[in-house]
């Protein structure tokens, strides 16, 4: 294959179109992003190595020196790690010595990319034991993207020779040929398969010859319909519940949509409507600083990039308000500079939704508004999804004034020996234990020997109030089982109530944790004292006790039957500060030295708090979490209420019900929770003064004190 006939077909067939143009655009909008590609590029002309890009899958963090003058050794394994052998042959850093050819028109990144591609395919031979690191088919399919994105940066050099063309398309043939051969029903659902048939569609546009071209983007095209169809949820969720992961499942349907789109290749429909579904999953757990939440196996990456990328494919507004102003620094190159000046053309259009249930997936999203200091809590009650998802059923992430105020653990590493069940396991997300007991038993790495059926629940958004609850049946399945329930109540702007209920007839010990960012520091109250105070009510079978005689006028007033706090935490970050209120008696709190790893191989310690209780029967933890900005967090006083039979005049038992009332910025509110069917045969329930009928039920006492706005029923 001469260089002449590999690149007769002209470049609107594939990503950029005028290399020196980009450049130019992307001195202009991203310099920094620049001066970063020109620094990777040289240290990989010095044979030194450093996974630092933000969509490295695995970054690294100790630079790898070989030889500057000698050979690299493809099957290195620092620290007998082989996600870094894995990266290492993947080549990602073809495409930034590329860029910096294009930034700087310097010979020598051409040169050194001629140097370690030529050296590779002529060292590196597919065997039965290199299929395991080198050759293993995952580094195949990512090949396929980055050296045909690679070579086209070098078109122009000199140095790329005939032969040099000809060894790099015999080998790219032989990488399509190994993607076709290992295809089996696995590919279906993980995301390898999504990854290998995107290299295949993009060896395929590649092809010179119309009849392997039209074969290899046929087949891949087929497969990855397959694809879109069991790996895609309806809600747009890749399945395996990683946000990382499903962010780069999403950067290969893109790159295929974007070169079917400049070949004229119909993509079908279920591709397209997969694509967009995922990017408005992307949109709508999206922070407000433009992040994902670290969900399952992900890092903290921004995620404007893939939603800029939709928007523009789709001609979307509403997608391009998620993204940046004008394309990210790859991005552009992948466009090319008519299609990055397109999409800085493009109108956005705010979301005219603000919370969201994606219930085939199991997530909920509390957000307070669009704005970069906007509040949005996260709540999970969904899937494992298999190896990258993590033990996290019922975890909430919390972030105020645009703050990470309660986080997940992140991934940190795929090594068991390194630590991988310390950010996998329940304990290392904000969720509750029973008995010191994992609700899921991880076996190692990716599998597991024991998982959890979530418990979908009724949610509801009602303006000002909104709500969102589920459980799981992972404690049932042994002697004395018990449900877990998690309830938990919005109240806009920056109010949230958060009931987690053990139905059980057993006696057990419970643990709710809180993991709070890194970014800031927390700090214990002073524990209240509380005084147990006997009030006329029902009896362990629910039927009024016949020891306490009715009364029909009011005994006690609201502050003497109530309950404080048991204890306060405060979280106080750069921008943002939080206030929890521990409400249940009983309950003891422990502070914990906990881990985030914001990317992979690197973790930092961090604050958690554990909250810890007995109880016999049903056992109910209220907290309440109360947002604001920094050393401007208004007054709150939050007080725990019995709740009462309106018309029988008797008080319920905690099991069957509690009350909260709240003050807080010259507002009253008061919140009834039952646990139980509680009105029979004909009553109310009331708390302070408030009437209504319902499960849930939320009163601002300015407005009402009858009826309320009933969250659940």
């Amino acid at each position: 294959m001469t260089k002449e006939a590999f690149f007769a077909r002209g470049d609107g067939h594939f990503f950029f179109d005028d290399g020196k143009g980009c450049a130019a655009y992307c001195r202009e909008h991203w310099p920094k992003d620049c001066a970063h590609i020109l620094q990777v590029a040289d240290r990989v002309c010095r044979n030194t190595f450093l996974f630092d890009l933000p969509h490295d899958l695995e970054q690294t963090w100790e630079p790898v020196c070989f030889d500057p003058e000698g050979e690299v050794d493809w099957e290195y394994q620092p620290d007998c790690d082989p996600e870094f052998t894995y990266q290492f042959n993947r080549h990602r850093y073809f495409i930034c010595l590329g860029q910096a050819y294009q930034l700087t028109g310097e010979e020598r990144y051409a040169h050194h990319f001629v140097r370690l591609l030529t050296d590779w395919i002529r060292r590196v031979k597919r065997t039965e034991s290199s299929e395991k690191t080198t050759w293993r088919i995952l580094e195949a399919g990512f090949r396929g993207e980055y050296w045909v994105k690679a070579i086209r940066y070098f078109k122009d050099s000199p140095l790329l020779t005939d032969e040099v063309v000809d060894l790099f398309y015999q080998c790219l043939i032989q990488h399509g040929e190994y993607i076709l051969q290992m295809h089996s029903p696995y590919r279906y659902i993980s995301n390898w398969g999504v990854l290998e048939n995107h290299g295949l569609f993009t060896i395929g546009i590649a092809m010179p010859d119309e009849e392997r071209r039209e074969r290899y983007t046929r087949i891949a095209l087929e497969h990855l319909k397959i694809q879109a169809r069991t790996g895609i949820l309806g809600d747009g969720v890749q399945w395996e519940q990683s946000p990382m992961y499903h962010n780069e499942v999403l950067h290969c349907f893109e790159d295929v949509l974007l070169l079917a789109s400049r070949n004229a290749i119909q993509v079908p429909e279920a591709i397209l409507e997969a694509v967009k579904r995922m990017a408005y999953a992307d949109l709508t757990w999206q922070k407000p600083d433009g992040r994902e939440f670290m969900m399952g196996d992900s890092d903290d990456m921004d995620i404007r990039d893939q939603i800029g990328m939709a928007a523009y494919l789709f001609k979307d507004p509403v997608l391009k308000y998620g993204g940046r102003p004008v394309l990210d620094f790859e991005s552009i190159w992948d466009v090319g500079l008519a299609g990055a000046r397109e999409y800085e053309a493009m109108e956005k259009k705010e979301p005219d939704f603000l919370s969201a249930a994606l219930e085939d997936s199991g997530n909920y999203y509390l957000r307070g508004s669009w704005k970069e200091d906007g509040d949005l809590l996260h709540f999970h009650c969904g899937t494992m999804g298999a190896g990258h998802g993590h033990s996290d059923k019922l975890h909430v992430d919390l972030v105020i004034r645009g703050e990470d105020v309660l986080t997940d653990s992140g991934r940190y590493t795929y090594a068991v020996d390194k630590g991988r069940f310390a950010f996998k396991d329940p304990t290392a997300h904000n969720t509750i234990t029973v008995d010191g007991k994992p609700f899921t038993v991880c076996k190692d790495s990716w599998a597991c020997s024991k998982l959890c059926q979530p418990v979908k629940q009724p949610y509801k958004f009602a303006g000002p109030y909104e709500y969102i609850q589920g459980g799981h049946l992972g404690y049932l399945d042994g002697p004395g089982g018990v449900f877990v329930n998690r309830k938990i109540i919005y109240i806009r702007p920056s109010l949230y109530i958060i009931m987690d209920e053990m139905y059980t007839g057993d006696a057990h010990s419970y643990e709710q944790y809180w993991h709070f960012s890194d970014r800031g520091q927390v700090a214990l109250g002073q524990p209240v004292p509380v005084e147990p105070v006997q009030l006329p009510g029902l009896d362990e079978a629910g039927d009024p006790d016949p020891t306490i005689k009715k009364r029909a006028e009011r005994v006690l007033t609201t502050e003497e039957i109530g309950t404080p706090p048991v204890q306060t935490a405060v979280f106080t970050g750069e921008k943002a500060q939080a206030r929890s209120f521990f409400m249940t008696p009983g309950v003891r709190t422990q502070f914990f030295s906990s881990k985030i790893a914001r990317h992979y191989n690197c973790s930092e310690e961090r604050a958690a708090l554990k909250v810890s209780a007995e109880g016999s029967g049903f056992t109910s933890l209220l907290t309440v979490i109360q947002g604001g900005e920094k050393d401007c967090l208004p007054d709150c006083r939050v007080l725990k209420l019995p709740v009462k039979s309106a018309l029988k005049g008797i008080y319920y038992p905690p099991s069957m019900a509690e009350g909260l009332k709240i003050w807080v910025d010259g507002k009253e509110y008061v919140i009834i929770i039952c646990h139980q069917e509680v009105n029979s045969p004909t009553d109310l329930e009331e708390v302070d003064g408030c009437m209504g009928v319902g499960g849930v039920i939320v009163f601002d006492k300015a407005v009402e004190d009858k009826g309320g706005t009933v969250l659940c029923y």
